[in-house]
């Protein structure tokens, strides 16, 4: 076979040609020479591909940390199982008969999530209302159990039946047509309209209420009472291990993020090494606030990008998701290098002490407004109530803000199974602020725990969170 046709050959079907190795030419043709060269060529350009490779992998591999030690913190905690949210559809119902309840109307979102896996990430809201709808029935055997329905837009309704919702029992799917009021088909379900108690979430869109009114004109359509909202407030044994593993890898994110930093680097730099080391600790939609120095004043402030100065503190507030329960911790800490005002400390030292105070209050029985109030006074006996300016917590669980709230004026009464975040702070502006979350649960003997207490938790020192 001549040169050219190897070459040819070689181009056409990706062949090694026999020429490799043989004198380039026999003739003076130009284009042979051409064919010829194109073997040696794209082996030097292999190998150079080859040697970018390396140095692009090896720069990889130096550029930025990987926090694999703190990877697979809560690999052994397991998701919801599908018999607890069978149990809690079977609570429901039981509530909603102890109090004449007819049905409980949510949307896809926390609340659905809490009873029946539908959170909004399931099933994106939108002006086509999807409800989950739980009524209570009573069996053969004298028990009263769930009977869940779901609401559905009809050109979704295969979609719909997708979704993966647990029951006990067959899940009916009511169809409504885009010409046809799906207030009414919803309300077709029940067996007596007319003097219905029908309790829909707390979070239900307003016209969603007034649809389920207007066609009902003789039922009672209102937001859940508070016999409803507790189910979800006071958390189980398994919400509480998830929500304790979530709030631990939070505290070994920013931990593992610290050691990273150094005098110099700006903010997002900071703030993109925590979003690294929460996914790094397998929490999902990691994100936060990174501020330093004087922009720790305000506090939810979104920074300037602000350069590092040795004198500064560095205030993180992140957290992320965990099978679908929120963490949420606040540190403020120096730097080894760092050489904090004696004062600043000084700052950082009351508020720890009014966080710790928060917590020894919050026991089985005390009011929530009592717990802010305690860690107020303490602040305010400093020198510095005016600059706590915000309240002392909320709840969290499924939402990363949901009620309960450690707030002056509430009346909430706090129970076992409640989780709070206590996050007192100060916050001079202009000057320095700041300030030191963990979240904590009432535990069965009715006193607060820490869920950051498995990674020795609270911080001890601004050198120490």
């Amino acid at each position: 076979m001549s040169d050219n046709k190897h070459a040819i050959q070689w181009l056409r079907e990706g062949t090694q040609p026999a020429i490799v190795g043989t004198p380039l030419i026999r003739g003076t043709n130009s284009a042979r020479r051409v064919l010829n060269l194109v073997p040696y060529a794209l082996c030097l350009g292999t190998l150079c591909l080859l040697w970018q490779t390396v140095i692009h992998r090896s720069g990889n591999d130096t550029a930025g940390p990987h926090f694999s030690h703190i990877a697979g913190h809560c690999d052994h905690i397991p998701p919801i199982s599908a018999s607890s949210f069978i149990a809690r559809q079977d609570t429901l119902a039981r509530t909603l008969r102890s109090i004449n309840a007819s049905a409980y109307i949510a949307e896809p979102g926390a609340s659905a999530a809490y009873f029946a896996n539908l959170s909004s990430s399931h099933w994106h809201i939108s002006e086509r209302p999807l409800m989950l709808i739980v009524q209570p029935k009573t069996d053969e055997h004298g028990n009263v159990k769930a009977d869940v329905s779901v609401l559905t837009p009809a050109f979704e309704e295969t979609r719909a039946k997708l979704l993966p919702i647990p029951s006990d029992g067959p899940i009916t799917f009511v169809a409504w047509p885009e010409d046809h009021n799906p207030f009414e088909r919803a309300l077709s379900l029940l067996p007596a309209v007319s003097g219905a108690a029908i309790y829909v979430d707390g979070n239900v869109r307003t016209f969603i209420t007034d649809g389920l009114q207007k066609a009902a004109p003789k039922a009672l359509v209102s937001s859940a009472p508070i016999e409803v909202k507790r189910l979800r407030e006071r958390k189980s044994a398994e919400e509480i291990d998830i929500l304790k593993c979530a709030n631990e890898a939070t505290v070994l994110a920013i931990r593992a993020a610290r050691d990273h930093m150094k005098i110099g680097m700006r903010e997002s730099e900071a703030g993109q090494l925590v979003r690294t080391a929460l996914a790094a600790a397998g929490l999902k939609g990691g994100s936060g606030l990174t501020l330093f120095g004087e922009n720790a004043a305000l506090p939810h402030g979104s920074g300037t990008d602000r350069v590092l100065s040795k004198h500064d503190y560095v205030l993180v507030d992140c957290g992320g998701t965990l099978h679908g329960y929120t963490s949420d911790v606040t540190r403020t800490f120096a730097l080894p290098d760092s050489v904090i005002p004696l004062r600043y400390q000084a700052l950082w030292h009351v508020v720890h002490a009014a966080q710790q105070r928060a917590l020894l209050t919050a026991t089985n029985g005390t009011i929530t407004a009592s717990v802010d109030r305690a860690a107020r006074r303490l602040i305010k006996e400093a020198g510095y109530g005016e600059f706590f300016t915000h309240r002392l917590g909320h709840g969290i669980g499924l939402e990363g803000h949901e009620s309960p709230y450690l707030v002056g004026g509430s009346d909430d009464v706090i129970l076992t199974g409640h989780t709070f975040s206590d996050e007192p702070g100060i916050y001079i502006e202009g000057k320095v602020g700041v300030r030191l979350e963990d979240c904590f649960y009432v535990d069965e003997q009715g006193v607060a725990q820490y869920l950051t207490a498995g990674v020795g938790a609270p911080a001890s020192s601004p050198w120490s969170p």
